[in-house]
Parts: C-alpha cells; structure tokens; sequence
C-alpha cells in the first residue's frame, strides 16, 4: 500500500479516474462514456465524469446484468496492482436485475411451447372446410 492514500480530509479525485484505478473500468474512456450514459450515481445522483469523490462516497455501477454498490475506501493518484486496487472500495452488494427473467426462461425451458408449424395436407383440407373456400 505505498502508494494508497488513506482517508484523509480534502483528499478528492475525479470519478472516471478513480473507477480506472480502482479497476472497476479497464480504460478512462470506459468509465466516461458510462458516467456520460448515467450508468454511475454518486450518492444516489447521476455523476459526470468531473465529479470529484472523496471517501466515504458511495457508488451505484450499473454492469451488464447487476448493480454494483460500492462504498469508496481510499485515494489512489497513481495507478497500483489490482491487489492494491481492492483496498480502494468496500462492495457492498450485488444485485442482479435479470433473476426474475433468468428464472422465467428455465420455466420455459422444462416445459418449451410446442409451435404447430406448418399444417399437414389433412389439417389444410380441415381449414378449406372450416372456412368455406
């Protein structure tokens, strides 16, 4: 943890470099676009790029299928190992969103709705019949 900097009063740095260190992005332009997309809150608000964090914040980063909650712990100005880097965050939770529809896909997996296709010759005579034609 040299170059790890604790919490300390007036230590802030940008959002999208601190996501790059804290390797929760692997680029800055990564975690600007996603912060520019409104895919990161600071304290429950969207944040831009710019917004300067300070521990103690706390972050919501909306991944593919989850929500990342994540509580800021440090201040990197460098970039550090990926070790050093999970000094830098406490995780608090993870939440996926897709759980309900994951679950409502297995449903129909055990039982798949059988699609008729195309009719056979007796069922098309059958329907010649019914519609009068």
């Amino acid at each position: 943890m040299g170059r790890l900097m604790e919490k300390a009063p007036g230590q802030s740095l940008r959002l999208d470099k601190w996501l790059k260190i804290a390797r929760i992005f692997k680029a800055r332009s990564q975690a600007t676009k996603a912060c520019d997309e409104g895919d990161v809150k600071v304290n429950g608000e969207r944040a831009k790029a710019a917004k300067l964090i300070k521990p103690g914040d706390k972050l919501t980063v909306k991944g593919k299928n989850r929500y990342r909650k994540i509580e800021v712990a440090g201040i990197s100005f460098k970039s550090i190992s990926a070790k050093e880097a999970r000094d830098l965050y406490c995780e608090e939770k993870q939440e996926t969103f897709l759980d309900e529809s994951l679950e409502l896909i297995k449903l129909m997996k055990r039982s798949p709705i059988k699609y008729p296709g195309k009719p056979t010759k007796k069922e098309r005579r059958s329907l010649i019949k019914i519609r009068g034609y």
